[in-house]
């Protein structure tokens, strides 16, 4: 797997919630949250902004190797995202949540540990191996 393909994914990932939020906080608030009051959807929409800032400039990385020292900074906002984002969901799934909270703690899950290992490991094998043809 190269580093290129992870950030691709994120941004692409963190874009479509991003976007989701921002134009549909109350209907997605309905779903994830139930009793949340419509006047909340601010928040959803803050969210949003804030994810869509984050895939930005995933999307703006996306031909550069990322991992160890390389594009540091974008690694560790993703790392930090998705780690937070992934123990607030593992805190409403212990809590009792619908099938889509699960299938977001998990996505979250995966991503965190994709972007921990490029934090702490670097950049994957085949981002070091020599590009031929």
């Amino acid at each position: 797997m190269r580093s290129t393909v992870v950030t691709r994914a994120s941004a692409l990932l963190l874009a479509l919630a991003g976007v989701s939020l921002l134009f549909a906080p109350i209907e997605l608030l309905a779903r994830l949250a139930p009793g949340t009051p419509p006047s909340a959807a601010w928040i959803a929409q803050l969210l949003g902004a804030a994810w869509l800032g984050l895939a930005a400039m995933n999307w703006t990385t996306r031909f550069t190797m990322v991992g160890g020292i390389y594009g540091r900074a974008v690694v560790t906002a993703n790392a930090m995202t998705y780690f937070a984002s992934a123990m607030t969901l593992l805190h409403v799934v212990r809590a009792g949540a619908s099938t889509m909270v699960i299938v977001l703690a998990v996505v979250a899950l995966v991503m965190a540990a994709t972007y921990g290992y490029l934090l702490f490991r670097g950049p994957f094998a085949a981002d070091r191996a020599p590009v031929t043809g």
